[in-house]
């Protein structure tokens, strides 16, 4: 199957932010229903041509999945599953690609970074990213608060050098300042640029810049990518509630290539049970460090663990 992009059309509708002339922004609105299209890129320069003509349709976003019935495409909803409570089915499915777009809402920008140069927020952005990110091309996209908020609010758009599944991305890039959500096989990614009201303020001139490299990034192996195996407590050990101690014990005596994921369930654990303050973090990150993983990898997987994502 050729590679593809699913575009989503929402009738009389608005898909982009609304800035008016008091420099309110306005979200997107809301819409259940939708028309689904599927349309062919051969390669990350027809996926720039597309993103430049949806920059101008604000009845118009995208999504990661597949059309599941091309014969059901018309005023339908986003579904992945079968909707139970009405007997909906899906209409859309999971499918590798090779496209990939990345979400970036970096809260903090360095004061010599303008939010106009949009090449320079992007290298900025880049190299928060795997190695094998730093030298590939990139279709840059400024998001509806980019410049109007803090940060740096941008999409990088690129190439990947095999079809990736949202589950591999989302492990991937587990520890880099992205949006996982947009992985999501039925998560809307807007692709137009704001309505911006008569009289108000918009700090961009442009709103897309490309940053050159390589055709394509070079994605690890599917096995490589396979999130290990949940890890769980013996039986008799996990019917009841566990001490701080026990689950230092059990992080910092895990085995290699299961110790990212004892330390996550072990931070899941201190958390349902109301324990996870700045003591046990800390204990927590000790046994890891001691176990062999590096603080930052350590620190990282807690936080991740705290906010469940």
């Amino acid at each position: 199957m050729s590679e593809a992009i699913t575009i989503l059309r929402a009738r009389v509708r608005r898909l982009a932010k609304l800035i008016r002339a008091d420099g309110t922004i306005v979200d997107y609105d809301k819409p259940r229903i939708f028309d689904l299209i599927e349309i062919a890129v051969a390669d990350i320069d027809a996926l720039d041509r597309l993103l430049r003509r949806l920059e101008r349709r604000r009845d118009c976003c995208v999504v990661r999945g597949a059309i599941a019935d091309p014969m059901h495409v018309k005023a339908v909803r986003r579904l992945l599953h079968p909707d139970r409570n009405t007997g909906d089915k899906p209409t859309l499915r999971e499918v590798p690609r090779r496209w990939l777009a990345l979400d970036f809402d970096l809260s903090s920008r360095p004061d010599w970074l303008d939010p106009a140069d949009l090449f320079s927020c992007a290298r900025f952005a880049i190299e928060t990213l795997p190695k094998a990110f730093r030298h590939a091309r990139f279709i840059v996209q400024a998001t509806g608060g980019h410049g109007l908020k803090p940060g740096i609010r941008i999409r990088l758009w690129c190439w990947l050098s095999r079809p990736t599944i949202g589950a591999e991305l989302k492990y991937w890039l587990r520890r880099v300042p992205v949006d996982p959500s947009i992985f999501g096989a039925a998560h809307i990614i807007y692709t137009a640029s704001p309505q911006i009201q008569a009289g108000a303020f918009d700090p961009l001139t442009s709103r897309f810049a490309v940053v050159a490299g390589g055709e394509a990034v070079i994605v690890p192996s599917a096995h490589r990518l396979e999130p290990p195996k949940p890890v769980r407590l013996p039986r008799d050990e996990a019917a009841e509630p566990d001490s701080v101690d026990r689950l230092v014990r059990f992080v910092e005596t895990a085995a290699p290539g299961n110790r990212n994921a004892a330390l996550y369930w072990a931070t899941r654990r201190a958390a349902e049970q109301n324990c996870a303050n700045d003591h046990t973090a800390t204990l927590l990150e000790d046994a890891a460090v001691r176990a062999g993983l590096s603080a930052a990898e350590a620190a990282a997987t807690i936080k991740s663990g705290l906010r469940h994502e």
